[in-house]
This record gives C-alpha cells, sequence and structure tokens, in this order.
C-alpha cells in the first residue's frame, strides 16, 4: 500500500492504493450506469439529457481525481500553506460548479442531466468508500 511516499522523477506525493482502487471501482461502475441512462432517457424522449448524465459523471470522476492529488500533494509537502490548499479546492469547486451549471442552463431541460450525473457519481464514491468500513463494523 502506498503510503504517501513521492515517486520517483514527481513532485507529488503517491495517492494511496485504496483510494486510486474506490475511484477506479466508481469510474468502472459509472460506464453501465451512464449507458442505462442514455437508454432510459432516450425512451422518454431526451437522448440529449441521457448524453449529458454521461458527461456528469464525467465531471464527478474528474473532481474526484483531482481532490485525490490535491490531498496527496498538501499532505505529502508540510511547507505548503493552508492558503494555497484552500484556493485549490475553491477553485476545483468553481471550474466544476461552472462546467455543470453552466452546461444545464445552456441545454435546458435536458441540461439537467448533467447535475444528475455529478450527484450520482458523488453517491458512487460515498458508497464505494463507506462499504469497507460498514463491514469491518458489522464484523468486529
Amino acid at each position: 500500500m502506498n503510503t504517501g511516499a513521492v515517486t520517483p522523477g514527481s513532485e507529488t506525493p503517491a495517492i494511496p492504493a485504496h483510494a486510486t482502487a474506490n475511484l477506479r471501482r466508481c469510474l468502472l461502475v459509472s460506464v453501465p450506469l451512464g449507458v442505462v441512462a442514455i437508454g432510459l432517457l432516450t425512451l422518454v424522449g431526451h437522448p440529449v439529457a441521457g448524453v449529458l448524465v454521461c458527461a456528469g459523471l464525467g465531471l464527478g470522476g474528474l473532481n474526484s481525481w483531482l481532490v485525490q492529488r490535491s490531498v496527496a500533494r498538501y499532505g505529502g509537502h508540510p511547507g505548503h500553506g493552508k492558503g494555497r490548499f484552500i484556493r485549490g479546492v475553491f477553485g476545483r469547486l468553481a471550474l466544476i460548479t461552472f462546467l455543470g451549471l453552466g452546461l444545464c442552463v445552456l441545454l435546458l431541460p435536458d441540461g439537467i442531466g448533467v447535475l444528475g450525473g455529478i450527484a450520482a457519481f458523488q453517491i458512487l464514491m460515498l458508497a464505494s468508500a463507506s462499504m469497507p468500513l460498514i463491514r469491518e463494523l458489522r464484523n468486529p
């Protein structure tokens, strides 16, 4: 398991293996979820909304990947100040929010699919991260 050591030739510390596996698992689940969304929304006459759900899933994945990199960088370099980390957090949130809401507003009513995709990815990440803890608590 990676413990945050700096990888050779990189200034960014390694992301722990369990976090990388969690993100990978969620990205893999997002693919069939997106296909199902396209299929179902096409059946009800909103194929563009289905594609935008996929875009939202992608934005959610991008946000999670950027979060992992940011936290690893901050945790691996104690000399980096909190201010820099916080500016990065707000910058990332502003970017994802701008893209998500921008697509939503520009492509109403189908644009709401972007927000649904982002929300679905966040629920996937939360569920995936919680499962090991729930199993551990049930089997002490």
